[in-house]
């Protein structure tokens, strides 16, 4: 199980130094990722939020860094586009793969399957879905596919584990994305790590 965040194109952004990644690529979020990477993430998760907040929110600032990190700086409620994608390491299958409209910041979903107080989708194109079945979870990688779609039952306590771990990977990546902001936006570096943490919420903020 692993945090992974989708990515568009963006082959003209200037703002801060980023690694070279194609439309709907993924990115996974750890603590090895590379500066490059870093500022690929950062300015994903702030674009996903580059729209005008309300009003109450502020104006919003004429400078083209000011603009870009207005919506991640002031929304109240960030999207982070991607989520926990799960894969058999030993065949390569994918049981859960984030879609359309899924988002990081409802990685939580994962804690009321294994509580067993609901279910969790994570959006479409695939429908991938987890829920717990006594003590299992199962994990369907489109529940609007064919019959063949891949399917797995996994123990509960393993299931938290890996939850717990993807959680840790959002830790560390945190505080790479700290120290990055400090090097290459110096005088916003506090305000973004505060927006990353509220965005990925890995369990700081609460």
């Amino acid at each position: 199980m692993q945090p992974v965040l989708e990515f568009l194109a963006a082959d003209d952004f200037v703002l801060w130094p980023i690694g070279e990644h194609g439309s709907y690529d993924y990115l996974v979020l750890n603590g090895e990722l590379t500066p490059a990477e870093i500022g690929t993430a950062v300015m994903r998760i702030a674009s996903c939020n580059d729209f005008e907040p309300e009003e109450e929110h502020g104006p919003c600032p004429t400078d083209p860094l000011g603009t870009f990190l207005h919506g991640l700086l002031t929304m109240p409620d960030l999207f982070a586009a991607g989520g926990f994608r799960v894969t058999d390491t030993a065949t390569g299958t994918v049981f859960v793969e984030p879609g359309c409209c899924g988002g990081l910041e409802s990685w939580r979903d994962w804690l009321e399957v294994l509580d067993g107080i609901g279910c969790c989708y994570f959006g479409h194109d695939p429908s991938s879905m987890a829920e717990r079945v006594g003590d299992t979870v199962r994990l369907t990688f489109d529940v609007h596919g064919e019959d063949d779609s891949p399917v797995i039952e996994l123990p509960v306590d393993q299931v938290r584990m890996l939850v717990t771990g993807a959680q840790r990977d959002l830790r560390d990546f945190l505080g790479l994305a700290g120290s990055w902001a400090e090097q290459h936006l110096p005088a916003q570096a506090a305000a973004v790590t505060a927006a990353l943490a509220r965005a990925l919420d890995p369990g700081l903020t609460r």
